[in-house]
């Protein structure tokens, strides 16, 4: 399982980013991604501490650990000054708190960062639209199918819209406590009960790799 979307208690999840790890680890992870919920208040801590989690544990039980963050309820016209801010701070990968069914995100928050180059990944982005969806197709923005209860109500909605629009998909946990963390056949049937045929979930799987790749320096 590669997963880029995780939360520690250093936002709104219940484990020490070592804790959280180890954990991936015994699950049988591949990678992830330590994206804490960030705003301008929090985000230059919430990256530092990410950056040097995944400096304590370079090279440590075979995983690679991803420095990040998770944008939130920043008005959408900001998005793109503080995502390029997280990159400047260190963050690896950046990713936005969309359009979720399950909160008040302000409208538009899907519309700027499925425009913005310094996003990755736009989670759980709700009722998404087809011109969003095609501006995530242009920009390289990853689109993401969720684990997380609540938000993955939008889940066959974000697929369907995706695929008439040529855009790319990912999927993630969104992990805030033990439980959270799911196998890679796990992610099988939640991509499948999004609707998703085979090619259309090895391709998901194959988007993390590709990412993979980018964030860690290697393609």
């Amino acid at each position: 399982m590669i997963d880029f979307h995780t939360h520690t208690f250093a936002s709104d999840g219940v484990l020490v980013p070592s804790e959280l790890i180890r954990r991936a680890v015994a699950a049988g992870y591949r990678a992830i991604g330590l994206t804490d919920h960030g705003d301008e208040s929090n985000l230059q801590d919430l990256v530092a501490r990410a950056v040097r989690a995944a400096e304590a544990w370079a090279g440590q039980d075979r995983i690679l650990v991803i420095p990040g963050i998770e944008i939130t309820h920043v008005p959408p016209e900001r998005i793109p000054v503080v995502a390029r801010y997280a990159r400047d701070q260190g963050a690896r990968l950046v990713i936005v708190h969309g359009e979720t069914v399950t909160e008040p995100v302000a409208p538009g928050t899907n519309a700027a960062a499925v425009r913005c180059l310094d996003v990755d990944i736009l989670a759980h982005p709700g009722l998404l639209s087809r011109e969003d969806a095609a501006a995530a197709a242009e920009s390289g923005v990853l689109l993401e199918i969720t684990a997380r209860r609540g938000h993955s109500a939008g889940n066959g909605r974000v697929a369907r819209v995706a695929g008439e629009n040529g855009a790319s998909l990912v999927i993630n946990t969104d992990a805030h406590e033990p439980k959270d963390l799911i196998s890679r056949d796990h992610a099988r049937v939640i991509l499948a009960a999004a609707g998703l045929e085979e090619d259309g979930i090895q391709g998901a799987f194959a988007n993390a790799e590709k990412l993979l790749r980018k964030v860690t320096g290697n393609g």
